[in-house]
């Protein structure tokens, strides 16, 4: 069985930083990519973040293009997050997620065409 385990969340005051990491376990598995989601309150979960997991190409939403960095370390078996000048609207519970369709566009921004998901981290954002 594969895990996705979250960890780095918390609470920061707008303008800080959080580093959010995944470290997956179990079974190896082949995947695609790994991404980040979240769900603020009263929302769908949205895409945040994928990383190419072999070739290491990123891909972002555009409301945290320039902010947030995806990266991975494959020895590691670890996907991180870094999230720099935070705001109040990235309040959420964000999600590890794994997909292991390789596909023509590698990249996919759809939850359901995800396979494996961690349980998730919150993070708040205060004013």
């Amino acid at each position: 069985q594969v895990q996705l385990v979250e960890s780095g969340g918390g609470a920061v005051q707008a303008g800080g930083s959080l580093r959010l990491s995944c470290a997956a376990s179990g079974r190896t598995f082949t995947r695609n990519a790994m991404g980040w989601f979240r769900r603020a309150p009263g929302k769908i979960r949205e895409f945040v973040a994928s990383i190419n997991w072999l070739g290491g190409m990123a891909y972002y939403a555009d409301s945290v293009k320039g902010r947030f960095t995806i990266s991975r370390d494959i020895a590691a078996n670890m996907v991180y997050l870094q999230m720099n000048s935070l705001r109040p609207e990235d309040t959420a519970v964000y999600y590890c997620a794994a997909d292991q369709t390789y596909r023509s566009t590698w990249y996919t921004t759809e939850p359901n065409e995800y396979d494996y998901w961690g349980q998730g981290t919150q993070v708040t954002v205060s004013s």
